[in-house]
């Protein structure tokens, strides 16, 4: 194996209580921001635990004071046209995984979510989080146009919230999320993970067939506009890394990170 994929693994931590398996984002220095590598773990991880008779339910969780930044800047302010398009295939395979889970997913948020890992988080069955929540996305201001998040959230919140919080790029803080029911259970924050495996442990013991056809019927009632949401994500993010405006925003996002770290040294 090489180091690579060592590290990835040790960024993304799987275990299981009882009949439910958790997975924890373990990359806090960096807000657990995801990579592709880490990406593909936990879609293996959900297929895995989708076909094994001892798991009922999942929780996903993060370790540190984020659930995660999302996509990992790092990495995506080298794509261009056609890594774009590769780029939106992959997110197109971790929502389907996703979304064909027959078990519930369990969103234990743990700190911020933005960008994809918002969406992901969406995607989950329930959200329990606490009062230092925050959930957007951000993308317009890193130069990167959004496709599968107004997908998404024009689903659980209407065009009009969607429009708002694409075009200002804002993060909504806890309250907020919870009164638009995007999080269902605001906690203390050291209670979050308890809740979540408290709703995991109860929803484990619901009959099998039917929370798979009930998800099932999920799927299907989104599937149309989700084909769409790819169709124009692989359109709209070609022509947007064609410009070479995310890479500006990007490298301009970078050089202010590390003017900020040299002037905390002196």
């Amino acid at each position: 194996m090489s180091e690579t994929a060592k590290q990835s693994e040790q960024e993304v931590l799987f275990t299981q209580v009882g009949r439910v398996a958790v997975i924890t984002l373990n990359r806090p220095q960096a807000l657990n921001a995801w990579t592709i590598a880490m990406r593909e773990l936990i879609i293996d991880a959900l297929e895995r635990f989708n076909a094994d008779e001892s798991v009922a339910a999942v929780i996903m969780t993060g370790a540190g004071r984020a659930f995660s930044a999302g996509q990992d800047l790092a990495e995506a302010k080298h794509f261009d046209g056609d890594t774009a398009i590769e780029w939106i295939k992959g997110w197109e395979h971790y929502y389907d995984v996703i979304r064909s889970l027959k078990k519930p997913l369990v969103m234990a948020l743990n700190g911020t979510a933005a960008g994809s890992a918002f969406q992901v988080s969406l995607l989950g069955d329930i959200r329990v989080g606490h009062p230092g929540v925050r959930m957007g996305q951000p993308e317009i201001n890193a130069g990167i146009a959004s496709t599968t998040g107004p997908w998404i959230m024009n689903h659980m919140l209407g065009l009009s919230r969607t429009i708002e919080l694409t075009l200002t790029g804002r993060l909504m803080e806890a309250d907020e999320c919870h009164r638009l029911g995007l999080i269902h259970h605001l906690v203390p924050e050291d209670k979050v993970f308890e809740k979540a495996m408290e709703i995991a442990a109860e929803l484990a013991e619901k009959p099998p067939v039917a929370m798979r056809l009930d998800k099932q019927r999920f799927r299907e009632m989104t599937e149309g506009t989700f084909q769409d949401a790819i169709a124009a994500g692989m359109r709209i993010q070609r022509e947007s890394y064609e410009s070479g405006e995310p890479a500006r925003m990007m490298a301009a996002f970078f050089a202010k990170r590390a003017a900020k770290a040299e002037a905390a040294k002196a």
